[in-house]
Order: C-alpha cells, then structure tokens, then sequence
C-alpha cells in the first residue's frame, strides 16, 4: 500500500520530542490558529511517529453558542487561544498498513473460506474464472470501483437485519454473473467494542463473512493517539469493553470513570455504584496523577457521572483531580470525541441521541462555567482523517482479494444520515447514495446535504444501480453455476 507523506495532507510532523506540559513550546506549522505542537512524549523513543497528521475538515472550536441560554455567562473578551496540549486543527491516524489476515476474517457458520468470499464448490471457482477470462472489461470495470457501507440504517437495525442487506453482500461477495467479488468496506460511526467481536457479530447477523481488515469504526483511527498520550481517560461503552479497545490499540496507562468514583465516591454524588463494580474497578490516588487526554470512545451509559468527571478534569490543572485551572484555556488538557452524530437509527421507530448530543451538553456546560468555547477534536464521519484512512483500508483490502494494491476509480458511499454519510462522502469526491431506511426519511433528496448518485429505497436498490452504471444495464446479479463459459449458455460448449 502506499505510504502517505506529509505533504499529501499539508501536516509536519515534529521530528524532535516535547513534553506534553510544556507551556513555551513552539506552534506547529500546520496550525493556521489556536492549537499548538502536538505532545511526542509518548512517541518511540527513536523519535519516528507513526501516524499522520491529517488536517480537520471543521473547526475544533466548540459550536455551543446556537445552543446556549442568554443567562449563561458571556464569552470571555481576552485573545483566545488553544489549549496547548490540543491537536488543534489536525487529527493523527495510523500511518503503518493493516495487514490482512485469514484470522482476521469471521463467517456467519463459522466455518473457515476465503477472505471477503461466500462458501463456493470448487467447480464453481473454476467456472467463474472461466468467465472472468472471457470478459475482460467487465472485470476491469468491477475492479475499479468499491462501496463504502455505512452500517447502522442500511444494512442493520441494531442487532436485526434490514433483509436487502444480506443479499447486497451475497451479490458482492461472488454471487453475480461474473462470480467476482466487487471491492467493499463498512465505515461506521458505530463503536464501544473490540473490532474482531463486532465483526463477528455482524457476520452472524448479515449471514455473510466480514473480516476487520474492511472494517472501520469511529474510533479505529484513534488508535494513532497511543502514540501520543500515556495516562487516558477512556469514556462510553459497556461495562469495560472501551478499556479493552484501548488496551489493544496500545494506550499505556487507562482509566475509566468507574476507577475514579472507586477512589472518591463523593465525585458522582448521584451514581450508585454496586459492590460488582467496586471489586472490578482499578482505584488509585487520582489526585497524585495526572491525566494528560480524554478519549470518548463510545457513547455514554452514564451522562451525569460522565460529564461531571470530565469536567473535573478540564477545569483542572492539566488533568489533575482536586485542582482548578487558573486559567481554563492554557491549563486544560485535550478531549477526543470518536464521532459527532447527534442521531442514530436503532430498532426504536425513531432515531435516538447519539454521541454529538453529549458533546454538545458538555460545550455548553463549559462555557457556561469558564466563559470560553471548548476546544475539542472529533473524529468519524465526516472528518477528513476518517475518509484518508478509509482509502488505506480500500487499498489494502483490493490487495486481498485481487492482489492488486490500489484505490479503485469509482468509490460509492451508502449512507442513511444526511449530515455524515453524504457530506462527508460529497466533501471527499465519492458518489454518495441516500437510503430510506433508517435517519433520512425526507423527500427527493436532502435539502442541506444531497446525495450526488440519488436517493434509493434501500441499499439493494443502491448497490444494483451502481453496478449497472459501471458494468452495464444488463449485468445480472445471480451466477449460474450450469452456465457454459465459452458458449454463456447451457448448452453443449463449441469447443470439444
């Protein structure tokens, strides 16, 4: 796969180590305002970063204002600036390739096959390559393109499956008049668990096998940010599954809200917190420590303990409990949010609150308190780093299947959420296909952020249409297994 440069995203990525409590640090270049150096004291000690810089496609300002009371306090008159330990306007993602893996793969009857293909004979394998010989240009054209699946409101609601979901894979995974597999990846805003387990249990629930290497959810990029932070506070999720996630993606030292009501009860003074919890929690003297980032990794379970603990925090001397911040601006460490979606399709009739609506209860909250706007980073759709990184996966992925690493010409995004999978698909050139079945129920097309290839009733209708406009009207989407490859028909072959 091909590497990324720096330049590729207009980043420098600091060559030499500075500490992340460094106030006189020099700003880094690709700042335009606000934020200064990225923190390296977490980086290898050969002082290479393995990630990259990408620049933010929003501003990582808070947008509380629209949403505050006119009896909150006004903002703050001074220069604002930055908080020094911020990314500011750049977000890290893995610089190193994914690197695909037969285990990596997991199959609806959990029986082993080939990466991104359905249980085939052997007589089927041959007959399709057969076929793939003797079309050339179709099997040009289904090469160079890819679909990007958003998962919650196209191919899933929740845990039950939305029934074109299922046969758009089948059609993918080989079970069309080629019997190729046509590149695709699943880019979701979802998260709160382990790669591997979600894989799994989309597998049995779409009945088709999904591997982690053509899987993306809101916080996989994150993991470049290991790099940077040693001691995090990891937010969201059940139970200790986001600990779990951020243990695998190398973070050092994690903490989580539980740890911390374990060694002061009296921070949460509405939680109750069970004897189980208690005994499986990681308590320590929070206040001989410091927190250097806040990760919010999923959604919270818990918004009144969860926000109270990270406000301590950023009103803190950088990330120490039982301190207040001088200043709340220079003072204040970090916060990462893995997605800013303020909606999300469930198995509710309506879409439900998402992990943008807890954001912007704490902006408000800050500013409310301090009288400055929160500055904060936020990955997932639609920020630019997400989609890079999505070109990484495409790529490696195209190398699987096909042994031929590259990036397909015609990319097509099918999302449910206007104000995601479409602006964020239409920001970074794809096609972009608007489904009915899960946030978007309005007319023709979305007023605010329409979809460039149409809006479809589902994401059969979707995959069907974009199939035929790069590989022919008349492309049939079922492989005949009795089909003759020199005559494509069912009758005696030509050639004896």
């Amino acid at each position: 796969m091909p590497a990324f440069d720096d330049s590729d995203f207009g980043a420098n990525t600091p060559v030499s180590p500075v500490k992340s409590h460094d106030i006189n640090r020099a700003p880094s270049n690709n700042l335009s305002t606000g934020g200064l150096a990225v923190p390296t004291n977490g980086a290898p000690s050969n002082g290479h970063i393995n990630s990259i810089e990408v620049p933010a496609s929003r501003s990582s300002m808070a947008d509380a204002q629209s949403y505050m009371h006119n009896l909150s306090l006004s903002p703050s008159m001074r220069d604002r600036r930055g908080s020094r330990n911020s990314f500011g306007t750049s977000l890290p993602i893995p610089r190193s390739k994914r690197q695909s893996r037969l285990s990596s793969v997991h199959y609806a009857e959990g029986a082993a096959q080939r990466p991104g293909m359905p249980p085939i004979q052997p007589s089927r394998d041959i007959i399709a390559a057969q076929l793939q010989d003797l079309s050339h240009e179709k099997v040009r054209a289904a090469k160079d393109m890819a679909f990007v699946f958003d998962i919650d409101g196209v191919l899933v609601h929740g845990d039950r499956l939305i029934p074109e979901g299922k046969r758009v894979l089948e059609i993918l995974n080989g079970d069309n008049e080629l019997g190729i597999k046509i590149p695709h990846i699943f880019l979701t805003n979802g998260s709160g668990k382990l790669e591997g387990p979600r894989c799994e249990q989309l597998s049995k629930i779409l009945k088709n096998p999904i591997s982690t290497e053509q899987f993306i959810q809101s916080h996989t990029p994150m993991r470049a940010l290991a790099e940077y932070y040693p001691t995090v506070l990891v937010v969201g999720g059940e139970g200790y599954k986001c600990r779990e996630v951020a243990e695998q993606y190398g973070f050092q030292d994690i903490v989580v809200p539980n740890d911390i009501i374990a060694w002061d009860p009296t921070i949460a003074p509405y939680r109750v917190f069970t004897e189980e919890e208690r005994k499986t929690s990681r308590p320590r003297d929070f206040s001989k420590m410091n927190i250097d980032a806040i990760m919010v990794f999923s959604d919270s379970r818990d918004y009144a303990t969860d926000m109270q603990i990270i406000m301590d925090l950023l009103r803190s001397e950088n990330g120490r409990f039982g301190t207040m911040a001088k200043d709340p601006v220079s003072q204040r460490i970090p916060i990462y949010f893995s997605q800013g979606d303020m909606l999300c399709p469930t198995e509710h009739p309506f879409p439900r609150m998402s992990q943008g609506a807890f954001r912007i209860g704490l902006e408000a909250m800050y500013k409310s308190l301090t009288g400055v706007e929160l500055e904060r980073v936020v990955y997932g759709k639609p920020e630019l780093a997400t989609y890079k990184y999505a070109d990484e996966v495409i790529s490696s992925w195209m190398e699987t299947i096909h042994s031929d690493e590259r990036l397909p010409a015609n990319i097509y995004m099918i999302g449910d959420n206007p104000a995601s999978d479409i602006i964020g698909g239409n920001m970074y050139g794809w096609n972009t296909c608007l489904v009915r079945t899960g946030v978007f129920q309005g007319g023709d097309n979305d007023e605010e952020n329409p979809a460039s290839f149409g809006v479809f009733v589902n994401v059969l209708e979707a995959v069907q249409t974009a199939i035929k406009k790069e590989l022919g009207k008349d492309f049939k989407f079922e492989f005949n297994e009795n089909i003759n490859p020199v005559t494509h028909g069912e009758g005696v072959s030509a050639i004896e």
